[in-house]
């Protein structure tokens, strides 16, 4: 049996962690990302999420590979985190963001989809702002709540062909993006948690890996944040 794992942004952070489990596992892992990650286990494929034509390039290379699968896993991971506010974020940068965060998702399930077999499964990685939201990230949470009703839509229209789906959304994750948001703040930011402490990388990995195996989770919002303290 041939299983194969094609997650965007698979070159570092939860991609990254993701792609060395499920390559650790026996699965043929296809990372579609700007870098390549630093194993030569993990097949590269290089594609810029803020490129839709790349994307969709990159989509047209994986077809005859998702093909050959008997079970295929398909990561939605990569996205962009911007500074904004709903008071300045042009119209312009609001599609940008929309753009790398849902319709680059939506070009791969569009063009992965038909050769995807009964058993694969469809798997987004949200965050806790797909649910909630902070002051000055308005193009953000806006792209991951989209998020979050995309999953809820493949649930619904890909009812009996035997793939199924799920939100994962992480809580403040020890990865280069965050680190690259907060700046200084980490220190606050473990504050507000009931661990007192981050996520690591592959905790969030080993989650998704639960999803994929299980089709009972079809259409589920998975929150994994270690307790965030609410204020």
């Amino acid at each position: 049996m041939r299983r194969g794992v094609v997650v965007t942004g698979g070159s570092r952070g939860i991609g990254l962690a993701t792609a060395r489990l499920f390559q650790s596992l026996g699965y043929e892992v296809i990372s579609l990302s700007r870098s390549a990650p630093p194993t030569a286990e993990i097949e590269h494929l290089a594609a810029d999420i803020t490129d839709l034509g790349s994307v969709e390039r990159g989509a047209e290379a994986l077809v005859q590979r998702v093909a050959d699968w008997d079970q295929t896993v398909l990561i939605h991971n990569a996205a962009i985190h911007r500074h904004d506010t709903v008071a300045t974020l042009s119209p312009r940068d609001l599609l940008a963001v929309l753009s790398a965060n849902l319709a680059a998702p939506q070009a791969l399930n569009q063009a992965l989809i038909p050769g995807m077999k009964p058993g694969s499964s469809i798997l987004y990685v949200g965050s806790t702002l797909a649910e909630k939201a902070v002051a000055g990230a308005a193009s953000y949470v806006a792209s991951k709540h989209g998020m979050i009703g995309l999953m809820r839509a493949t649930c619904q229209d890909l009812a009996g062909s035997g793939l199924h789906t799920a939100c994962i959304c992480p809580g403040f994750t020890d990865t280069e993006m965050l680190r690259a948001h907060v700046g200084d703040a980490v220190e606050a930011i473990t504050g507000m948690v009931t661990a007192g402490r981050l996520l690591k990388p592959e905790e969030i990995a080993e989650l998704i890996r639960v999803c994929a195996d299980s089709p009972a989770l079809n259409g589920a919002v998975l929150h994994a944040n270690l307790g965030q303290i609410e204020r």
